[in-house]
């Protein structure tokens, strides 16, 4: 038999011969892809998660610069989400053979891929939506041949060769994920005529020629989403969710608002909170001038003001605003489409409309909708309790999407604020706007099966420890545990050098020999542990073979005994994976594995600061690379504290004082963290409380007070579960930095910080805020004055109050030998100038700095740098 011949494929795509050749070798891929297994197919995916996560602060530059448009950090978000959302919401979805069998309704799934998909890919969201387009792909077997957008060819392909090298390394065929490196009309329609799907995103007239191309399309449409404020709202959460929402990428995801009509009883006070917020309200003058710009004559978006920050629209309007107005807001009456406003813009610039009622404002909206938002989205904002309004709204809005007290941009996408809303860049409109899919795009449109999606609230969490105990001399008593409930007969111990001369194992080993239990000790941690010393620890513990591992000493020995816990555990795991940043601890890529098969884990502090005796974080440094391995999970939690007040005793001044302003530290941030709930609020206060009164005499007499020592071991202890839960933010983030790069010790670093972080914080109209579905609007400001009167300060009103706290804090420092800025600690100007962009641009991406109810540019972060080095 004649063996067929092999298709040559050009390197570079630039002629309709080139793609032809290019879609036959990929049917071919796809043919040998289709016969992978669930098992392959789920690696592939993994990998390819992992590779784009890992990428995505690269591409969102790389986007930023070859576009023009949008917002760095918020573009890194959007490809964190289309990594870490995509994998999350269908890493256990079946997608190969029968996914799903229901015997008692007779129901079998059937999963088979629909072969080549052609996808087009928008400038507006180059990288994400690449990112998010070849993951679901690859999830059901697809192939996917990417048309970029002219302007965006160089991220989106990049993007797009980062995950195949990826997937093939993990096993796919080569070749499974393709590009145009030069993409025209003619081979966009020639993509659109060959391929077996469409998946189109960009322009109405994109996707009605992937429509008509005589292929099946799954395309979205234009978004021209309504927002109705009814009577019943809550003002502040309204108001601050648009503009949360419509700055986002500055306004470039097409769910975000284009209007706003508020019934006329709140208009006013709607209009107040949204300048109050840092928006910016035309004159009539400037409202002229800015309708000449929104539209081309042919009624298409101005590309000029797409994703452009609200000073340069009014800047090619001709006029002037604040260079720090928010959104261009446009008090208009018409809804017709002969007004500029009642269109859909793409940028932070928004309509403001006046409703007699609501009804009034229902015929508003759906006549919005009809201007050129078929299909997409609508949102209201109403008192939960107002459910007839709700199901009018419901009923009369023609969008595929109906979005309830919920920032559109982030609400629309899915999976942030609506937990049942599948994640998703593709949103489709249904008939309503010419489409064949009416949810968000997944994976079941690239497969031949339905499935349904349930909406539910996402649940919060408190772990800590399962036993944590406390006391002056409470260790002998404690310990009793390990013989007489749980049986234990091995223990292992791991301190530092410093410690173990001075006898502080010998209370430990006194009791051990005393029940009989053997044991071994590693004594050799420094401090900011490295990997290998961890390893030589690991070496010696294994030989050993213990089923207790008891950390003594301060954050340093417990980090090197978490690190050693989990090598022992799971020697398979590589610290890559288990460093991978999450947006949400329940949701990472990588899942973390079952600890205390082998030994439980006992923490017993030396010092009255890191709290990590009830934490699930550990930091281990590869000093043959230099990089810091941050591992964060609720596995790596010490199965028992004990907290006894006789080892603090002999703490130095400088250690007393750097741990105990780095425990307030974590009281703070805890207590602002958007994650704060009411499990961790009283022991941020508590601790913070025990802080104030107790430090200035630890520090001053140490072990003569040993009242003072036992209040500041509690504070630590109970500060530390505060932000197990909660979490910190970008103090620690910027500290983790400053302390590594020049070497100041933790608690200094958080110190010399945090009064500037927390009058950042403390701005009522923030360019950005924390992402939660828990945190409505900024109120750290109002947070930080609640720690405050609990801890005894007071004044007039909240300004008053605020300003006395950060004074308080700053006496504190003063009290126990703080210095007040990073410079009078010997850092020479030209080596912290040297490093302050890479510093900034990692405490950025410092797992801290998602919790922060105060979402950080990186601008901002190098001003709070700047400041702590010159003025303190």
């Amino acid at each position: 038999m004649t063996k067929k011949a092999e298709t040559i494929v050009p390197a570079v795509i630039d002629s309709t011969d080139a793609l032809l050749a290019k879609i036959a070798a990929m049917k071919e891929a796809q043919k040998k892809f289709a016969a992978y297994t669930q098992e392959q197919v789920d690696k592939i995916f993994f990998e390819a998660a992992m590779a784009a996560n890992k990428m995505r602060i690269p591409l969102a530059r790389l986007a930023c610069e070859e576009t023009g448009m949008g917002v760095l950090e918020d573009k890194v978000i959007k490809n964190h989400y289309a990594a870490e959302y995509t994998y999350n919401a269908y890493k256990r979805v079946k997608t190969c053979g029968v996914v799903e069998e229901d015997t008692s309704y007779g129901i079998k799934k059937i999963a088979e891929p629909v072969g080549l998909v052609g996808a087009v890919i928008p400038t507006t969201n180059p990288t994400s939506t690449a990112i998010y387009k070849c993951l679901i792909c690859l999830k059901t077997r697809n192939a996917i041949l990417i048309s970029p957008h002219p302007r965006a060819k160089k991220c989106t392909t990049e993007a797009a060769r980062i995950i195949l090298e990826a997937a093939v390394k993990a096993g796919a065929p080569e070749g499974i994920i393709g590009w145009i490196e030069e993409p025209t009309l003619e081979l966009s329609n020639e993509l659109m005529k060959s391929v077996d799907v469409i998946l189109a995103t960009g322009g109405p007239g994109m996707v009605k020629a992937a429509y008509s191309s005589g292929k099946p399309a799954i395309g979205v449409g234009p978004g021209n989403v309504p927002v109705i404020m009814d009577s019943s709202c809550d003002i502040q959460t309204a108001v601050y969710s648009v503009i949360h929402s419509k700055t986002f990428d500055n306004g470039m995801i097409c769910a975000s608002e284009q209007s706003v009509t508020a019934i006329a009883d709140i208009y006013d006070a709607v209009k107040t909170e949204f300048v109050k917020r840092g928006c910016y309200v035309l004159n009539n003058t400037e409202l002229d001038a800015v309708r000449k710009i929104l539209l081309t004559e042919a009624g298409t978006v101005n590309a000029k003001i797409v994703g452009q920050p609200a000073p340069v629209i009014a800047e090619l309007a001709g006029i002037t605003v604040p260079k720090t107005a928010k959104i261009l807001i446009g008090e208009v009456t018409s809804v017709d489409v002969s007004e500029p406003f009642a269109h859909e813009k793409l940028s932070p610039v928004l309509a403001l409309y006046k409703a007699k009622d609501f009804a009034t404002a229902v015929d508003m909206a759906d006549q919005l909708v009809k201007d050129g938002g078929y299909g997409h989205t609508a949102s209201i904002y109403l008192h939960p309790s107002e459910t007839e309004k709700l199901n009018i709204f419901a009923d009369r809005m023609k969008t595929c999407r109906i979005l309830v007290n919920t920032p559109s941009s982030h609400g629309g996408i899915g999976d942030l604020y609506n937990f049942k809303l599948a994640p998703s860049l593709t949103l489709g409109c249904g008939s309503y706007g010419g489409n064949s899919v009416s949810e968000n795009v997944g994976v079941k449109h690239l497969l031949n099966t339905k499935t349904v999606a349930e909406r539910r609230e996402n649940m919060l969490w408190f772990r800590s420890p399962e036993k944590v105990y406390f006391k002056k001399g409470c260790l002998p008593v404690a310990l009793d545990e390990l013989k007489n409930v749980y049986g234990k007969k091995k223990a292992f111990i791991v301190t530092d050098t410093f410690l173990y001369s001075n006898g502080y194992t010998k209370p430990i080993t006194d009791k051990l020999d005393e029940m009989g239990i053997v044991y071994d000790c590693f004594f050799e941690v420094t401090p900011d542990p490295t990997l290998q010393c961890a390893q030589k620890g690991l070496e010696q513990l294994k030989a050993f073979g213990p089923d207790t591992i008891i950390a003594l000493g301060g954050g340093s020995a417990m980090d090197a005994a978490k690190i050693m816990w989990l090598m022992y555990e799971h020697p398979e795991c590589k610290f890559e994976d288990l460093a991978m940043d999450f947006m949400d601890i329940r949701k990472r890529v990588y899942v973390f594995p079952k600890m205390g098969i082998k030994a439980m884990m006992v923490a017993i502090p030396t010092s009255s600061g890191t709290g990590s005796e009830v934490t699930p974080f550990a930091i281990i440094t590869d000093a043959s690379t230099g990089t810091k391995w941050p591992i964060a999970d609720y596995e790596l939690m010490p199965n028992m504290a004990i907290i006894d007040a006789d080892y603090m005793m002999g703490q130095p001044k400088g250690l007393t004082s750097a741990s105990g302003i780095d425990a307030l530290t974590h009281a703070l941030e805890a207590y602002a963290s958007i994650m704060a709930t009411d499990f961790t609020d009283g022991l941020a206060l508590k601790a913070a409380k025990l802080i104030f009164d107790y430090l200035p005499s630890a520090y001053e007499k140490g072990a003569a007070d040993p009242i003072a020592r036992e209040k500041m071991a509690n504070a630590s202890t109970l500060a530390g579960m505060a932000f197990s839960n909660a979490f910190l933010g970008v103090c620690h983030s910027m500290a983790h930095k400053l302390g590594a790069y020049h070497h100041l010790p933790h608690g200094i670093a958080n110190a010399l910080l945090i009064e500037h972080v927390m009058r950042y914080n403390a701005d009522p109209a923030p360019t950005k805020m924390g992402t939660f579905s828990q945190y409505p609007y900024p109120h750290a400001k109002e947070r930080y004055c609640e720690m405050a009167r609990f801890i005894g300060i007071t004044g007039k009103d909240d300004d008053e109050v605020f300003e006395n706290f950060i004074k308080a804090i700053a006496d504190l420092k003063e009290k126990v030998g703080i210095k007040r800025t990073i410079k009078e600690y010997g850092i020479e100007e030209k080596d912290f100038l040297a490093t302050l962009d890479e510093m900034v641009e990692n405490a950025f991406n410092d797992q801290c700095t998602g919790a922060n109810p105060r979402y950080p540019l990186m601008s901002e972060m190098k001003e709070m740098y700047l400041k702590a080095f010159y003025e303190g």
